[in-house]
């Protein structure tokens, strides 16, 4: 039984610490990696150290067993997943936050009960991307939304979908705010 501990402040790693890491790593495993590759992977993998090291394994060996040199097209195809994983770690308030933002609505309107279009549609957008940038399930994204029923996420993502398909200038807003959450 444990009675006591260490109490420590973990902070997150800062780009050149990741990229330090790399480096090292690299050198260990003996493989040559371009810089360009290592400075991707710092920029995209930023949860954990062992992650990084995960993926530094995962191109080294696919490297061998292929038989070709490391590259960054290489690096992303062989990742594709992890950086997928990665990306959508992006959280609802996030979305509501700039949406809210790009319409001139209040973070607040998000979760009113409110229905005037000014109001509805940029909260449909906002669950839309919400289903489409995290991995939050339904119920989840509806209580974010000031608790609103799984039914309500939806209809909002039908919605948005259909507008999209017959409205070429609401689909490029949509994508636009997709892309800035994105990146």
């Amino acid at each position: 039984r444990l009675g006591c501990g260490l109490v420590a402040d973990i902070h997150p790693t800062t780009y050149e610490l990741r990229l330090g890491i790399l480096q090292t790593k690299a050198e260990s495993l003996g493989v040559s990696f371009p810089d360009k590759v290592l400075e991707f992977l710092a920029h995209k993998i930023i949860s954990n150290v062992r992650e990084l090291e995960g993926a530094l394994r995962r191109i080294a060996a696919l490297s061998s067993l292929i038989g070709r040199k490391i590259t960054l097209e290489m690096t992303q195809e062989a990742l594709r997943d992890l950086l997928r994983a990665n990306e959508r770690r992006l959280d609802i308030e996030d979305i509501q936050r700039k949406v809210a933002e790009r319409f001139a609505i209040k973070v607040s309107d998000m979760h009113s009960v409110r229905r005037h279009r000014t109001i509805a549609r940029p909260r449909q957008i906002a669950m839309y991307l919400a289903k489409k940038l995290t991995t939050k399930s339904l119920p989840e994204i509806g209580r974010a939304f000031g608790g609103r029923d799984h039914t309500t996420v939806m209809h909002a993502v039908r919605t948005v979908k259909t507008i999209m398909q017959s409205d070429s200038a609401f689909a490029e807003e949509v994508e636009l705010l997709k892309r800035t959450l994105e990146s």
